[in-house]
């Protein structure tokens, strides 16, 4: 076994013992790729670049369901629960007492630092923004700086089918670490509610393991996309 092999098991060690003690870790590991971390709780996205593992990510992509985009009209943030409240139920990190955002920068994030008194609120850290390939030196005095993005967004979901599920299970999409990467928040702010063949990420390095993650969120929650975004989806991971 390499060396490297023997990190990576010991951090995926750390995390699944952190989840079953109802804790986060505490300290950010080599960034994961999607295909390695069905739960999303190992940190970040890193890229998708080997033929078989392209091969993997193509046929989750073929799998997923075609359907036409659905109207807006109802949504609202708050049809999926409190923003970032520790609310859900069924998904990583849920009701272990702190907000989702400072579950997602906790994971993420390396040189974490909290406030004072807390073991949930993240008040500073560094960050690899895995859309821009940019370091940020975060500090919540600036808190937009980072955001957490849905990568499969909200209202998109809203659009292709969530207005018909339970709350209960919208809670979950919007909490689940699976659906939450912690970026640049002018990124996010571009990105919006797009799918992906309106917008992917500025790293064309990472474009192959974010749709893949998109991929998966919307394979888990049995959502479908358009047929526009699976064959933007498929292109990036030729």
């Amino acid at each position: 076994m390499s060396a490297k092999d023997a990190v990576a098991i010991l951090a995926a060690a750390a995390v699944l013992a952190a989840l079953v003690n109802g804790t986060r870790p505490t300290t950010a590991a080599e960034a994961a790729s999607p295909l390695g971390n069905a739960s999303g709780t190992l940190p970040g996205l890193a890229p998708v670049t080997t033929g078989p593992d392209k091969k993997a990510a193509r046929a989750l992509i073929k799998d997923l369901r075609v359907a036409a985009r659905g109207s807006s009209a109802g949504y609202r943030r708050t049809r999926y629960g409190d923003n970032w409240a520790d609310s859900a139920t069924g998904v990583p990190y849920a009701r272990n007492g702190c907000r989702t955002r400072d579950d997602l920068l906790a994971r993420d994030g390396r040189n974490i630092r909290y406030r004072k008194g807390s073991t949930c609120e993240v008040v500073a850290m560094d960050l690899h923004d895995p859309y821009t390939g940019q370091i940020i030196d975060w500090h919540k005095s600036d808190a937009d700086e980072v955001q957490v993005d849905h990568v499969v967004p909200l209202a998109y979901g809203w659009r292709m089918g969530t207005r018909r599920w339970s709350m209960t299970k919208r809670v979950d999409f919007a909490n689940d670490p699976l659906n939450l990467l912690p970026v640049l928040g002018r990124a996010n702010e571009q990105k919006d509610a797009s799918g992906p063949s309106g917008w992917l990420p500025p790293q064309r390095r990472i474009r192959c393991a974010y749709v893949t993650r998109f991929a998966q969120v919307a394979t888990k929650y049995g959502l479908p996309v358009t047929r526009a975004d699976r064959k933007a989806m498929l292109t990036q991971c030729r």
